[in-house]
């Protein structure tokens, strides 16, 4: 099993030449942490760890500060993502509805833990709170691509999605 982080290490790492640009790009809007994480994102992929002293250096905020931003947002990763994310829904009523036995037959199926990403880069799987598809629960993202009445049927169609 491989996780996002194993998978990063073969991603060259950006200079901290790259992640200055973005941060002198947004560091004088108000409120520019997002701004800049999101500009990190776009630009790398993920929120590198070096990247954290720098943007705490130049907003004069603590590093603890910009860890607790990034680590607070779901959608922010601190290693690359695989070609396709496929996000599962873990909040009650999707877990009412099958959601955690679907979820664990996905990451059987793929050789995965929550969070990992396969060994090849194809896809990473992604458990978050709530997707806002309670009524079609169990749900899932793929790609962006909402999923709702997840069954068998529906998620061997996504694990052919994204091996493809």
């Amino acid at each position: 099993m491989q996780s996002a982080q194993a998978f990063a290490s073969e991603s060259p790492s950006p200079t901290e030449e790259d992640i200055r640009t973005i941060v002198a790009a947004h560091v004088d809007r108000e409120g520019p942490l997002l701004p800049i994480l999101h500009g990190l994102q776009h630009a790398f992929g993920h929120i590198p760890q070096s990247a954290l002293p720098l943007i705490a250096g130049m907003l004069n905020i603590s590093r603890a500060e910009v860890h607790g931003v990034v680590s607070f947002y779901h959608d922010f990763r601190d290693a690359p993502a695989g070609r396709h994310v496929l996000k599962l829904c873990g909040a009650e009523a999707c877990q009412s509805m099958g959601a955690d036995a679907i979820g664990a037959e996905i990451l059987r199926a793929l050789g995965l833990d929550r969070h990992g990403t396969t060994p090849d880069g194809a896809v990473t799987v992604e458990p978050v709170y709530c997707l806002g598809l309670c009524a079609c629960g169990p749900a899932a993202m793929l790609d962006g691509r909402p999923v709702g009445r997840l069954d068998a049927e529906r998620m061997t169609t996504l694990l052919r999605e994204v091996r493809a």
